[in-house]
């Protein structure tokens, strides 16, 4: 005797409520990776009858998924802000690097300069010790022909004795020649001052002569020559200046009234 399909369905639940097979459903859901013991078959009936209910046990492990997918969502309207902020950092990360180099470089210009500048002040420091001790040294050079001849000037004055004293002048002028010469030459001048008008720049006088012949503050007389590296001074020249006679007022003044 055939059944009809109405008897299927009917001897289905029978079978279900019955507890003797389950009810035929859709596929299983997936079962978790976690290595817990598996559901018995009962449990998965209860999870599907509770779905069909309209409602499901909670689960956390499946609960915890769905927070991970609502974080992964942006919420809307901020895609742009976010996106705008990344430009931003990554800009600002792009400055930082270029003003981290530039920083580098000015660090490195500063080090290559305070070595060079440490190298120039040892340098000039050795050039100065240098200059005071032996800078006269081409001017002392210059001047041993002069003692040379001096030394030639008296022992030929010894030896002659007393009788060839022309002999001696024109050997120690000679000298004297020869060592204004090796002066000159390192720019060193002699100060004029006999008949020139004094000067306290370059004169220091010594003590006033009346005189009539010239004008006063005369140079009419020199004790010591002076002299002078190019436009400085080394050492004044001592002189004597004339001054007015007295009472050469009151001859002028007689005079024109008679």
């Amino acid at each position: 005797m055939t059944s009809s399909p109405r008897d299927k369905v009917r001897g289905q639940v029978d079978e279900s409520a019955s507890g003797r097979a389950a009810p035929k459903r859709g596929p299983a859901p997936p079962r978790p990776a976690s290595p817990e013991p598996k559901p018995d078959p009962e449990g998965w009936e209860s999870l599907a009858e509770e779905a069909e209910e309209g409602h499901l046990a909670p689960n956390p492990e499946l609960e915890a998924a769905l927070r991970e997918a609502a974080d992964a969502i942006p919420e809307p309207g901020t895609s742009r802000a976010t996106a705008a902020e990344t430009a931003a950092g990554e800009a600002g990360d792009a400055r930082g690097e270029a003003l981290q180099r530039e920083r580098d470089e000015y660090k490195d210009r500063l080090l290559r300069l305070q070595a060079d500048f440490d190298n120039f002040r040892k340098r000039a420091l050795r050039d100065r010790e240098e200059a005071f001790q032996y800078g006269h040294q081409n001017l002392v050079k210059d001047l041993l022909p002069t003692v040379d001849n001096l030394d030639r000037a008296i022992d030929h004055a010894r030896q002659s004795g007393a009788g060839d004293l022309q002999s001696l002048l024109q050997g120690v002028d000679l000298v004297r020649r020869e060592l204004l010469a090796a002066l000159g030459k390192y720019h060193v001048s002699e100060i004029e001052a006999l008949g020139k008008n004094f000067n306290p720049a370059l004169h220091e006088a010594m003590a006033q002569k009346p005189d009539r012949d010239v004008a006063p503050n005369t140079v009419v007389d020199v004790m010591q020559k002076g002299y002078q590296l190019r436009d400085r001074l080394l050492r004044p020249a001592r002189v004597i200046v004339a001054s007015k006679p007295e009472g050469a007022d009151e001859g002028g003044e007689g005079a024109a009234e008679g």
